[in-house]
């Protein structure tokens, strides 16, 4: 009977939480998106736009994973491997030179890269140019 009334409690308690306990929606307008760069930041998650002509240095972040989606061009991705010539640039993120090792990926327009944190990664070549969104989940 006490596990009974323990579990109509949890589902009273459940189904009468108020809308001000909801989690709160981001909306983004397509005009805001248009722009680029940042378009959505928070605590534990940012989401971007980003244009790359050119390759960029090796990034590794302790605690954000990032997702990449393709929006255009072309890129060569080097994952993994050791990264060469790092410094800190910030409080659990490193910038490098280069990447020993690795897998380098070819990315093109639809492709979805997911990135784990602490794993280095470098925009080796960039033929053109790429467009990408980032999604950044920083992890507690």
């Amino acid at each position: 009977m006490k596990t009974i009334l323990g579990i109509a409690v949890v589902l009273a308690a459940t189904f009468t939480a108020s809308a001000a306990d909801e989690p709160a929606v981001t909306f983004v307008a397509h005009d805001t998106v248009a722009k680029g760069g940042a378009i959505v930041t928070a605590p534990n998650l940012a989401v971007l736009m980003a244009h790359r002509a050119e390759p960029g240095e090796v990034e590794l972040h302790d605690k954000e994973t990032d997702t990449f989606y393709v929006l255009a061009g072309s890129a060569t991705l080097v994952t993994g491997g050791t990264m060469e010539g790092g410094t800190v640039t910030a409080p659990g993120q490193q910038r490098g030179t280069g990447i020993k090792g690795g897998h380098a990926q070819q990315l093109t327009k639809g492709d979805v890269i997911v990135i784990p944190a602490g794993v280095p990664h470098w925009f080796k070549e960039v033929p053109q140019s790429i467009d990408y969104y980032v999604v950044k989940v920083v992890a507690p």
